[in-house]
């Protein structure tokens, strides 16, 4: 039986988890996929592209976009907007493709919520807090109270890792790349509800 539609891939974690990384270690050995930008609100920082890393917009564009129904998912997060904008991913899913979510745990429910059956999760995080405090503090990209801020969102998201089908932990970047694309994988296997009633009905057709 020969799909047609895509499948989701959420990955989830700490800022500092090595999320970034990982993505790019395996995306060219996973197939044909799309990865998600978001859209944001947050000012643009060193050595970022906007349409690359980012799409970069103003609140009041952003607020705009959210009545318009135009956002697969939205949330606030250390006080600036995120989101994924529904076509792009609508699109890819059409195409056969592997989509690749890089959210937080607000984005993930909202993604299982309205694609749970095609989407497969991932946590990621660092071996412990005070490595990813390391981490944070090293790459020296956020003032100390934006890292305190993201300590104490990393916290609380690692309260919700149960709602993952897989957790990841980055201690080597290439042990967490190769398990990470054995996940890829299987997430491309995973069938919609559609797929596996009309392979039902093709089954019993005698």
């Amino acid at each position: 039986m020969k799909r047609h539609s895509g499948a989701v891939l959420v990955l989830s974690g700490p800022s500092g988890a090595g999320k970034s990384s990982l993505i790019n270690k395996i995306f060219d050995d996973i197939g044909d996929c799309y990865f998600s930008i978001s859209t944001t609100t947050r000012l643009i920082r060193e050595g970022e592209i906007d349409g690359v890393h980012y799409h970069f917009v103003s609140e009041e564009e952003f607020i705009k976009d959210i009545e318009n129904d135009l956002f697969l998912e939205h949330a606030v997060v250390h006080g600036n907007y995120y989101g994924t904008s529904m076509k792009p991913v609508k699109e890819a899913l059409s195409a056969g493709k592997l989509v690749l979510f890089d959210i937080d745990v607000q984005g993930n429910t909202a993604v299982n919520s309205r694609l749970g059956d095609i989407t497969t999760s991932v946590f990621i995080t660092p071996p412990s807090l005070s490595e990813l405090k390391n981490r944070l503090q090293n790459r020296s990209t956020d003032s100390e109270e934006v890292v305190e801020r993201r300590i104490k969102m990393a916290k609380r998201e690692i309260q919700r890792i149960s709602e993952y089908d897989y957790l990841v932990i980055n201690d080597d970047l290439n042990e967490a790349a190769e398990l990470l694309r054995l996940i890829a994988v299987i997430a491309r296997v995973k069938m919609s509800n559609d797929e596996l009633n009309n392979f039902v009905q093709l089954w019993e057709d005698i």
